[in-house]
This record gives structure tokens, C-alpha cells and sequence, in this order.
């Protein structure tokens, strides 16, 4: 089970460590990096000691300290979370708007582009000191990760190295700490402070997912890649509060390209050609398909074996075969992203057979049987991951009818009630429409707008608040043989409700639970 937030794993003593210097710059350093990078909305002569040293940059008015440059972000900020910082000792501040408050304001065009540029020169730059692969896509981005992790700690290992570090959707791990993750991709002076603990553990690699919202707002500015992946493109977060087009959505995600030595792209995605001319800025590209035998890394072969697949893709000049712990062709394409990456990297291919083989992802195609009863819990939580995951099952357990489990978010991502609700219509046998952080939203108001696109369907639902008692009335009247999906939550411990987080059982122990089987080891 993933640690929670008061079980936080430190994985090393600070003083046994040579940590990498962290800089401490002074006041007129950080103005000469917004100057440079043409933010500074106010060019006038700073009234503040340009030579003082910054004793840190933070966003957080409860962590600042005498020196330190307080950092004016979000929209909902307020004035005195300012007084606050300035209370503490904040010697200056960056906004966008000045404050009538006795202190320097550094007043900026972009704080969230400011905010990166500092973050990383705060920490300084430690993703120069890595190799750092990031990875965007609609769907697989966190199995990608694994797949990936697994295969380069065992190269590591083979090294007598440190594991790698991870920044994905489940969680984060630094080399310092292993917590579960707050965000995808962490804010930037977060993201920075994980990036320098990863140096000073030893890890030499981060496998970090990035998010369409982290790229569109400059979270990774600053960030070296060793390698970019660009796993595909469907329709997801598309909402006033997120991305208000499909176009904008792609448009950030390509930004993964701008800081990147590498490139993987999956010939498969949809738009794949304008994929391949954003790759060009990178100095190499690596592609991979299920389909397309000109790709660099093709695969083919596929053979399932119980909850495994096997399949072929030429590595370093030879075809050779391939497994994973899990089922779905989808799957294999991750796998595939992953090995290109490694291709890129020099693993040797003996370590990337065996490291994709043991390779394991909370709360992706987690699968358990009992009498007959088959259920899978997966995090697919867009149309196009489930589509593609009820599409699977249907190939894999043919004539078994499904029960189809899950809900959408509120106030957010609203084009997946559609594409989640039409997946379920044309595939599902028995539906249940229950919560999936319904947040600001009442839950009946998302099922209803669900039920809307599996109404042409011919099909009906069934709407169980609670994903609990949901979950312990899906499997328990299911028919033997047949197989319950559980999807869109995954492995995560958190329901998103109007008044907050609010702690939950993820859906692998759930399953256990109600399956009878031991609950150690759900997630």
C-alpha cells in the first residue's frame, strides 16, 4: 500500500549525503533573469539592496523567512497571505500586481512563467545534473512510467546506482522522500526541490509524467530533458477552468518538445504528423507502432498468456520478445514507448526484457479472480482510455458479459462525461454510475449527464452514490463468469467532494474485499 502523508518513507539522512550546493543568490540576480526574459512589466529602479542575498524564493507565506523573495501566484491569491510573508521576513515580492505594502515589488508580465524561471534558478538547475525523461499523452502515461522505472533500476542496480526517481499520478519519489502525489506534475518550486533532492540521493534519472495543464503554464520551464515521450492524443480536459479547445490542449502538450535532447513519438497517435514536425526540435527522434512497420521499435507478435502479453520489437538491431504483467494491446504500446527510451538511453536489451517483466502499476489492469468472476481495476478515466480498456476485456474475455463501473469529475474535464458515456453504451453490458471526486458538483447532475450519451445506446444505469457499497453491489451481483470493471480511480486514497478531500479505500482493496481474498498487498 502507498504510504500516506503521515507515513511519509525517508529513504536517506541528509547528513550522510554531499548535497548539491544550493545557491544563494542575491536580489538583483533574480531581477536580471526577469529582465533577460523580457517579464519585468516595470523597468523603473528597484528600491531594495540588489546585493542582499535571497535567502529563498517560496510561494508559501507560512515557509518564508528574513530574506526570502515571496513569489504572488494564483488565482486566489490574497493580500494578506503578502502581509503574511512580509510579517515573516520577506525582504521583496514578484506579482503581477503591486500591493500597497511597505516592501520591493518586482512587478511581472507572467508570474507563472516568472515563477519557473526563479523555481529553477532557486534550486539551481538541478535537472542539469540528470537525465530526466518526461512524458505526456491522453492515456498510459503513468504505466508508461512504470514500465520505464522498472527497466532503469534494474540497469541501475546491475550499476550498484541509486533506483531512479519518479514524479508520476500516483506518486512522488525523490530519493528523499516517497509520498503519494498531490499533482501529475508538481508546481515549479516543488518540482525544483524534488529534482535537487534527486541529485543529492544519487538518482541520476527522473521518470516524470507531464501534464497538459503543467506544460500550457510553465511548470517545467527550465527542466532538461534527456528524452521526451509523446504517448498519443484523444479529447480530455477540455473545460472553462482547464483547456477551452482540443487545439489548446495539443498545442501545450507539443511544448514538451521545447526542452528536450530526444524524442519518442508513437506513430499510432492521432495527428501523429504534426507530433513528428514539433519533434524536430530535438536532436534525435525514436518512433515506435502497432501498426506502421517502418517505425524504429515495432511491435507484433502479440500472445496472451493468462495476465500476460507477450510480443516482438526490434531492440539495438535485433527482434527479440518482449513481456508484460498485464493484458491490452494499449499496454504494448507503452511498453514500447518505454523500450525506446531505453534504446535512447543504452540499456542493454537483456535488462530491458527482464525489467519490463517485473514491472508492476498500482491500479492499472490490477486483475483478480474468484468462481468465475474476473474484476479489473484500472484508472481510465477519459473516453479514449476506456474505450480502449471495455474494447480489450471484450478480446480477451469474449461472451462474458461486462459490468462497467465509474463516474466523472466535477467541474472539470466535462467532455469525458460524453466520451465515457458513449464508451460505456456501445460496450458495456451492465452499468453503475457512482462518484469520482464529483467536487463543486452535485453527483445525480454528472450521472444524469452521463446517462445522456448512453440513453442512444438502448442501454440503463444504475446510480449508487457511494463507490464503496457501488463497488460491493457490482461484484457481488455479478454472474459467474463475467467480468466487473472499476475504472477511473485507480489506486488513488483521496474522493474529491464539495467540502474538500476526503480520505477513501482504493478500488484494489475494495475488490478484495468483496472478492474475499486477503487485502494485503492491494495496492
Amino acid at each position: 500500500m502507498q504510504p500516506t502523508n503521515n507515513q511519509t518513507e525517508n529513504r536517506y539522512n541528509e547528513s550522510e549525503v554531499t548535497p548539491m550546493d544550493r545557491p544563494r543568490l542575491p536580489l538583483g540576480d533574480y531581477y536580471q533573469l526577469l529582465l533577460k526574459n523580457n517579464l519585468l512589466a516595470d523597468r523603473s529602479p528597484l528600491p531594495a539592496d540588489l546585493t542582499k542575498p535571497v535567502s529563498s524564493v517560496t510561494c508559501d507565506s507560512r515557509s518564508a523567512v528574513p530574506g526570502s523573495l515571496f513569489l504572488c501566484k494564483g488565482a486566489a491569491f490574497k493580500a494578506e497571505y503578502l502581509a503574511e510573508a512580509l510579517r515573516r521576513g520577506a525582504s521583496a515580492y514578484v506579482s503581477e500586481t503591486p500591493y500597497p505594502l511597505p516592501a520591493p515589488c518586482i512587478r511581472v508580465t507572467d508570474i507563472r512563467r516568472a515563477m519557473g524561471l526563479l523555481a529553477d534558478r532557486a534550486w539551481g538547475h538541478p535537472s542539469g545534473a540528470l537525465d530526466i525523461v518526461g512524458i505526456t499523452g491522453t492515456k498510459g502515461k503513468t504505466t508508461t512510467a512504470y514500465f520505464l522505472k522498472s527497466i532503469l533500476d534494474l540497469w541501475r542496480e546491475a550499476q550498484n546506482l541509486h533506483s531512479v526517481g519518479l514524479l508520476s499520478t500516483i506518486v512522488t519519489d525523490d530519493g528523499a522522500q516517497r509520498r503519494p502525489a498531490k499533482l501529475t506534475t508538481p508546481e515549479p518550486l516543488d518540482l525544483q526541490r524534488h529534482l535537487w533532492n534527486a541529485v543529492n540521493a544519487g538518482c541520476g534519472c527522473v521518470v516524470m509524467e507531464e501534464s497538459s495543464q503543467a506544460l500550457k503554464y510553465g511548470r517545467v520551464i527550465g527542466v532538461e530533458l534527456a528524452a521526451a515521450v509523446f504517448l498519443n492524443l484523444g479529447e480530455d480536459h477540455i473545460s472553462p477552468k482547464e483547456h477551452p479547445t482540443l487545439e489548446d490542449y495539443f498545442q501545450s502538450k507539443l511544448k514538451i518538445f521545447d526542452q528536450a535532447k530526444r524524442a519518442v513519438v508513437n506513430l499510432d497517435s492521432d495527428r501523429a504528423g504534426e507530433i513528428l514536425a514539433a519533434a524536430k526540435r530535438c536532436e534525435t527522434t525514436l518512433t515506435y507502432s502497432l501498426k506502421d512497420r517502418a517505425a524504429d521499435l515495432y511491435g507484433h507478435g502479440l500472445s496472451r498468456s493468462g495476465a500476460s502479453l507477450t510480443f516482438l520489437a526490434d531492440y539495438a538491431g535485433a527482434e527479440l520478445p518482449f513481456s508484460i504483467p498485464m493484458t491490452g494491446d494499449f499496454n504494448v504500446s507503452n511498453a514500447l514507448a518505454a523500450l525506446a527510451v531505453c534504446r535512447l538511453l543504452g540499456v542493454p536489451a537483456e535488462l530491458a526484457q527482464a525489467g519490463l517483466a517485473r514491472a508492476r502499476v498500482p491500479g492499472r489492469m490490477e486483475t483478480y479472480h474468484v468462481d468465475g468472476k474476473t474484476v479489473i481495476v484500472d484508472y481510465a478515466h477519459n473516453g479514449m482510455a476506456l474505450e480502449a480498456l471495455l474494447r480489450s476485456v471484450q478480446a480477451d474475455y469474449p461472451g462474458q458479459p461486462i459490468t462497467l463501473l465509474f463516474g466523472c469529475t466535477g467541474g472539470k474535464g466535462l467532455d469525458r462525461r460524453e466520451g465515457m458515456g458513449r464508451a460505456a453504451g456501445a460496450y458495456a453490458d451492465n452499468i453503475i454510475l457512482t462518484e469520482d471526486d464529483p467536487g463543486p458538483e452535485a453527483l445525480e447532475d454528472i450521472c444524469a449527464a452521463i446517462g445522456g450519451f448512453i440513453a442512444p445506446f438502448g442501454k440503463t444505469y444504475t446510480v449508487i452514490p457511494d463507490r464503496e457499497q457501488a463497488i460491493k453491489t457490482a461484484i457481488e451481483e455479478a454472474p459467474a463468469p463475467s467480468v466487473v470493471l472499476l475504472a477511473g480511480k485507480g489506486a488513488e486514497m483521496e474522493q474529491k467532494r464539495r467540502d474538500g478531500p476526503v480520505p477513501c479505500v482504493p478500488d484494489g482493496m475494495l475488490a478484495r474485499k468483496y472478492l474475499g481474498l486477503p487485502l494485503e498487498g492491494a495496492v
